[in-house]
């Protein structure tokens, strides 16, 4: 692990807790758009060959837990590992939005551990993605909100209206 000698006093665009407190948005409007899907649509409806939402965000909550842990303490899971490439992850919407939350609080407590020199550190992430920690934070994020797009297109496909995506506390 390489670390750039860096503090809070260098030029940032905003501070790591307003970084997680924008994820925390995303991560509220995720939940949301969980709980606008039937089960049986959550977990079967797909468009265009694309998978069903659940299983997206399976991919969700094994980047954000296990991503989490491995930024702050620099031990990853393994691809291999992962619930979505096991197929051990939960097959109730009520399960889903229960390990949502427990993310959640996983989340909450590795995000404050977080430090500007670790940012700048190269690791490979899950064992394969090798790059700035940063840069796979953001990965991690963009990830969600890609996902959380495609839902909002099976929505609207299901004649659902989905939650605004500024309506995100």
């Amino acid at each position: 692990m390489e670390t750039a000698q860096l503090d809070q006093q260098t030029a940032t665009a905003l501070t790591i807790e307003q970084l997680f407190a924008h994820w925390q948005g995303h991560r509220n409007l995720t939940r949301k758009t969980i709980e606008a899907f039937s089960e049986d649509d959550l977990f079967n409806y797909s468009v265009g060959g694309m998978r069903p939402f659940a299983l997206l965000v399976v991919e969700i909550l094994d980047l954000t837990g296990p991503g989490i842990e491995g930024i702050v303490t620099g031990k990853w899971k393994g691809m291999e590992e992962l619930a979505h490439t096991t197929g051990n992850y939960p097959k109730t919407k009520e399960g889903l939005l229960s390990q949502w939350d427990a993310t959640t609080t996983i989340l909450n407590q590795f995000a404050p551990q977080v430090t500007y020199a670790r940012l700048q550190d190269t690791e490979a992430a899950f064992g394969m993605y090798e790059d700035k920690i940063y840069s796979t934070l953001m990965y991690i994020i963009d990830n969600e909100i890609h996902h959380r797009a495609q839902a909002t297109v099976y929505l609207r496909s299901l004649g659902i209206a989905p939650p605004p995506f500024w309506e995100r506390f």
